[in-house]
C-alpha cells in the first residue's frame, strides 16, 4: 500500500527534511508521527473500513497528507470538505454546503487543525452526528507512536477518496476513487520520476487535488514537498533557486506568468527537471517561448478528474512545433477511441468525434448520481466529454466540448474557435469566449480577452478580426479587456464570474463594465481606450521597469510590454526524425484542452 511505502521512506532517515512550507520545515520524523498518532486517534474512536472521515485544515497545510495517510491506514474514506478541490483552498464552502455534504457521505468524524477548530464546532452543532477531532501535530504527536496492532490492507474495490468538481447547477459532482486506482496512479506516478534522484515537488495548488497524488509519489520515493497557499510567479521563481525544485505542476496561466515575469530570465533554472502544465488551452507559441526559456523540462497533460492522465505531449514533442497545438498521444496504459455522436461507431482519422477512454486511473463515478454515472461511465468506457481527432501524426487534437456552444440566431457556434481566432491577434495574449443571455433569452456571444502590456493604448478592432477570420455571426457582441483575466486558482477561465459582470444589454455604457466589482478606468491611473466597436473599455498595462537581479524583480510580478527576454535551453536535441513540415497543416495557436488536469 502507497502509504506503507510512504512510512517507510520516512523512517530511513527521521530527521531529513521532507515538507517546506512558507517558513516551517517538516522533518520524515514529525510527519510519520503525525500519521501514527492519527491513525491510533482514528483508531480508538471506532473508525474502520468502510467509514468516511472528512479533512478541514487551512490551506495546503502539511498535516493535510498525514490526515489522508491515516485514514487509508484504516481503510478508510478520506474525503476534504474545505474546498471545491480542484479550486483555490481560500474559496471555502458555506457551513451549510459543507454541513450537507457531510450528512450526505454519512461522515462519522471530522478531523481539523487548530485554525478550523471553530468551524468544526459549527458544524459539529449542525449535523450531531459527526465528531471533531484534531489532528495530532508537533509535541502532541510524538515521534514513536506505533500503528495499532494488525490494521487490514484496504479493499481494493474499497474507496480512498471523494473529491469535488464543479456541477452544471452549482451542486459540486462528488467523484469517488476506490484504493486499487488510487495505488495504480501513486506506482504511475513514482514509476516515472527522474532517476537522477529524490525530487523536489512544488505545489501552488491545492494538494488535496490534482497534485496529491505527486506528492504521495514524491514522499514514498525519498524526496521533499515544497507547499505554497497559491500561485504568485515572484515567489515560485524564489522557490525554484531556494529549495532546488525539480517537479512542478502549473496552470496554463501559471506558466505564461512566469514566462512575463521580469525576473524569470534571471533566474537559476538549472535544478528543473519537469514543469507540467495542463487545465487549460495552451498557445503553441507560447509553449515555444517556454521551451526557450526552461529548456527541455516541459510535460503537457490532458486529463480530467474522472480519468487522471490520458495523454501528453514529452520535452521531445515540444521541439516539434507542429505539435505543440496538440494534446500527444495517449499514456502506454491508456485506450482511447474517437467515437461519433453519442458513443456511436469509431469515427476516421480526421473525423471530429466523442473522446472515449479506458484506463486503470478511471474513478468509479459519481456518488448519489446514478442517471449521470451511467451516462458517463459505459462499460468500462468513459466519456470524456471532448470532442477529438487523430492529425496525420497520430497525435490527438481537442476540438471543444460535447454541447459546449453557443446557440444564437439558429446557429452553434463553437466557443474554441472564436476564442482560436482571437489568439491569433498579436495583440491579444489569453481570450475567453462566452454566451449571455439578453433581456429576450437570445444568447449572445461575449469575449474577454487579456491583452499585451501596452496593447490597450491603441484602437484594436477584435470584432472585426473575428468576422474577418470565421463569419460576422461569429462575432462578438462585447470584447471586455482585462489587466488579467479573471481565474479559478487552479487555471482555469472563471467563465461564471465573466459572464455574471457581463450587462445583458450589450449597449451598457463603457463607464458601468467592471472588474472584480470595481470600474475598469478605476483599476489603474493607466489611460484608457476603446476597443472598436465594443462597449468597454481597454485598460492599458504598465511596463515593469528593469531591476538588475531576479530576487529584486521577483515581487513585481507585472509583465513587461512583448513579454520577458529569453534565455537558450539547456542541451537537448530534437528528436531525430523531426516530424515538422512547412506550410499547409500548421496548427492554429489555440487548439488545446479545457480539461486539463495533470499527470506526468
Amino acid at each position: 500500500m502507497y502509504v506503507r511505502r510512504i512510512l517507510d521512506a520516512l523512517g530511513k532517515d527521521p530527521g531529513r527534511v521532507v515538507i517546506h512550507r512558507a517558513d516551517e520545515a517538516v522533518t520524515a520524523g514529525r510527519l510519520a508521527g503525525s500519521v501514527r498518532a492519527t491513525t491510533a486517534l482514528l483508531h480508538s474512536r471506532g473508525v474502520r473500513p468502510g467509514d468516511t472521515v472528512a479533512v478541514l485544515t487551512g490551506p495546503n497545510r502539511p498535516l493535510m497528507l498525514g490526515a489522508r495517510y491515516a485514514v487509508h491506514l484504516l481503510g478508510a474514506t478520506s474525503v476534504y470538505v474545505r474546498s471545491m478541490n480542484p479550486r483555490t483552498d481560500t474559496e471555502t464552502f458555506s457551513v451549510a454546503t459543507q454541513a450537507q455534504l457531510l450528512e450526505d457521505l454519512r461522515v462519522s468524524v471530522l478531523l481539523v487543525d487548530d485554525e478550523s477548530a471553530e468551524r468544526g464546532d459549527w458544524l459539529t452543532r449542525r449535523v450531531p452526528a459527526v465528531t471533531a477531532l484534531t489532528v495530532p501535530w508537533g509535541a502532541a504527536a510524538g515521534s514513536t507512536e506505533p500503528l495499532p496492532a494488525r490494521l487490514p490492507e484496504p479493499r481494493p474495490d474499497g474507496l480512498a477518496t471523494v473529491e469535488f468538481t464543479s456541477g452544471s447547477t452549482g451542486r459540486p459532482k462528488m467523484v469517488a476513487q476506490r484504493y486499487d486506482t488510487r495505488e495504480e496512479l501513486v506506482s504511475r506516478l513514482a514509476h516515472g520520476l527522474d532517476p537522477r534522484g529524490p525530487a523536489t515537488l512544488l505545489s501552488v495548488t491545492p494538494i488535496s487535488h490534482t497534485t496529491a497524488p505527486m506528492a504521495d509519489a514524491v514522499l514514498a520515493s525519498g524526496g521533499r514537498v515544497v507547499l505554497h497557499d497559491e500561485f504568485d510567479a515572484g515567489d515560485v521563481l524564489d522557490a525554484f533557486e531556494r529549495h532546488g525544485v525539480t517537479d512542478v505542476y502549473l496552470a496554463v496561466p501559471h506558466l505564461y506568468r512566469l514566462l512575463d515575469h521580469p525576473a524569470a530570465p534571471l533566474t537559476d533554472l538549472s535544478s528543473l527537471r519537469r514543469i507540467t502544465y495542463s487545465g487549460t488551452p495552451a498557445a503553441p507559441a507560447r509553449v515555444a517561448r517556454a521551451v526557450e526559456l526552461f529548456g527541455d523540462v516541459l510535460i503537457q497533460v490532458y486529463g480530467t478528474t474522472e480519468a487522471g492522465g490520458i495523454s501528453s505531449l514529452n520535452p521531445l514533442d515540444h521541439r516539434e512545433p507542429e505539435l505543440l497545438g496538440s494534446a500527444g498521444r495517449p499514456f502506454p496504459w491508456v485506450r482511447v477511441e474517437i467515437r461519433g455522436p453519442g458513443g456511436g461507431p469509431q469515427v476516421e482519422r480526421g473525423v471530429s468525434g466523442e473522446i472515449w477512454i479506458s484506463s486503470p486511473t478511471v474513478t468509479a463515478g459519481y456518488l448519489g448520481d446514478e442517471e449521470r454515472t451511467g451516462t458517463v461511465f459505459r462499460d468500462g468506457w468513459l466519456c470524456t466529454g471532448d470532442l477529438g481527432h487523430w492529425d496525420r501524426y497520430g497525435y490527438l487534437r481537442l476540438d471543444g466540448r460535447v454541447g459546449d456552444v453557443i446557440k444564437h440566431g439558429g446557429l452553434k457556434l463553437d466557443p474554441a474557435a472564436i476564442e482560436e481566432a482571437l489568439m491569433r491577434h498579436p495583440q491579444v495574449r489569453q481570450a475567453t469566449v462566452f454566451g449571455v443571455r439578453d433581456r429576450d433569452w437570445v444568447e449572445q456571444v461575449h469575449a474577454a480577452v487579456e491583452l499585451y502590456s501596452g496593447a490597450g493604448q491603441t484602437s484594436c478592432d477584435l470584432r472585426g478580426y473575428v468576422a474577418a477570420a470565421l463569419t460576422p455571426e461569429h462575432t462578438p457582441v462585447r470584447v471586455s479587456v482585462w489587466p488579467r483575466l479573471p481565474l479559478t486558482p487552479s487555471g482555469k477561465p472563471d467563465r461564471a464570474y465573466l459572464r455574471s459582470v457581463s450587462p445583458p444589454d450589450p449597449a451598457a455604457s463603457a463607464a458601468h463594465a467592471t472588474v472584480g466589482g470595481a470600474p475598469l478606468a478605476s483599476v489603474t491611473g493607466a489611460p484608457t481606450a476603446a476597443v472598436a466597436g465594443a462597449s468597454t473599455v481597454a485598460v492599458a498595462g504598465t511596463p515593469v521597469a528593469g531591476a538588475p537581479t531576479a530576487t529584486a524583480l521577483r515581487g513585481a510580478g507585472a509583465p513587461r510590454v512583448g513579454g520577458p527576454a529569453l534565455s537558450s535551453p539547456r542541451g537537448a536535441t530534437a528528436r531525430d526524425d523531426p516530424v515538422r513540415v512547412s506550410g499547409a497543416g500548421h496548427q492554429p495557436d489555440h487548439a488545446s484542452s479545457r480539461t486539463r488536469k495533470g499527470v506526468p
